[in-house]
């Protein structure tokens, strides 16, 4: 089984440039209402098993939720089917907002 990998909230815009990059929000809908981190696309954490086909094995990808429990459960997921590059985002959007980096709406 592969282990996926903990970003830090301040290592994440360097990630952005890397090829195939994508950020995932697997917080609920009524959460993500409040806003989401710009640039990462919306997916409910137990909808995640009909993406799978969707996100590249090889593409680093950075899943993140409120706290970051629920998007370590992601990363488990996807690293344990064999994905490479798979983040989870430490503290999730907590961590990002104590950071004063902004969320946008959606």
């Amino acid at each position: 089984m592969s282990a996926f990998k903990i970003i830090e909230v301040g290592h994440l815009d360097n990630m952005r440039d890397l090829e195939g990059f994508r950020l995932i929000d697997v917080r609920t809908v009524e959460e993500v209402m409040t806003g989401i981190i710009e640039g990462a696309e919306h997916i409910v954490l137990n909808h995640l098993p009909q993406h799978a086909a969707t996100i590249d094995t090889q593409a680093p990808t950075v899943f993140y939720c409120r706290s970051g429990s629920r998007s370590g459960q992601a990363c488990a997921f996807f690293a344990a089917r064999g994905y490479q590059n798979v983040y989870n985002l430490q503290g999730g959007v907590l961590a990002w907002t104590a950071a004063g980096l902004p969320l946008v709406k959606q």
